[in-house]
């Protein structure tokens, strides 16, 4: 038989998937020729065939030979079924869930896992992001908040390190070098519409092991978010006082937006 199909996450078993994909290959067959073509034994094909004539997956075109329904059809079949499946769902999990007086805080982990994470809250942001990334999470993640940017979402972008400078919204944090090492590895931070936070360190070297918070606790979002409003100031302190050079325009209109942001 062949080795396990994707088609039996979609209900079929084992069996079906193999038959089915052994009748995409070769039809019309007898039940002898499709059972050497999938590996099904002769005592069992038939049982199968009669499962998936019945599931509306297979025809006998005529006595004793037999076709698949065409791939195209099926995939059609299976997207509308599927789809049809999660709305019950949702409308059974909205039905049956309590109201949450408080959000938990969820773990994640797994560098690509948080990067859709991530991608997912960027792309259904519709006021504003607060981002603070280095630069290969700027890389990931590039792409999200430039489309986000474009349909009206406020970009509020601290860069980690060397990267372009993209956002009206976007200041470099002084003593990027350096940070790494003080804190272990790369931090994370997006926060979108004051609704959701994701944030965490990778550490150096254990990244896809590294916990990174995931949350709709309002008190975790505000204590974060005014991390990042503060990490501003930050950079214009650090500009104005250790390096006695002065803001430029544009600086001085983000530090008028981000006094305002509260």
């Amino acid at each position: 038989m062949e080795n396990k199909s994707a088609l039996t996450n979609l209900g079929f078993s084992q069996y079906e998937a193999s038959c089915y994909m052994a009748l995409v290959t070769t039809h019309p067959v007898n039940g002898s020729q499709l059972s050497k073509l999938s590996g099904i034994a002769r005592s069992r094909i038939y049982d199968v065939l009669r499962n998936l004539i019945s599931k509306g997956y297979v025809i006998e075109v005529q006595a004793g030979q037999y076709a698949p329904l065409p791939s195209d059809e099926l995939i059609r079949r299976l997207k509308r079924e599927f789809q049809n499946s999660v709305t019950a769902v949702e409308k059974e999990v909205v039905k049956a869930s309590q109201k949450e007086d408080f959000e938990y805080v969820w773990t994640l982990t797994g560098y690509d896992n948080v990067m859709e994470k991530a991608k997912d809250m960027i792309g259904a942001a519709k006021e504003e992001v607060y981002a603070r990334l280095f630069p290969e999470a700027d890389h990931r993640l590039a792409g999200a908040l430039e489309a986000a940017e474009k349909r009206g979402v406020s970009i509020r972008y601290i860069a980690m390190g060397d990267v372009p400078d993209r956002f009206d919204i976007q200041v470099t944090h002084p003593g990027k070098d350096d940070l790494i090492g003080k804190i272990g590895g790369r931090s994370f931070d997006i926060i979108t519409d004051r609704q959701e936070a994701l944030v965490g360190i990778f550490e150096s070297g254990n990244e896809d092991e590294s916990p990174i918070n995931w949350t709709r606790n309002q008190w975790f979002i505000i204590a974060n978010r005014d991390s990042l409003r503060h990490d501003f100031y930050h950079c214009f302190l650090e500009k104005t006082l250790d390096r006695n050079q002065p803001l430029t325009d544009k600086e001085k209109k983000i530090y008028q937006l981000i006094k305002k942001d509260n």
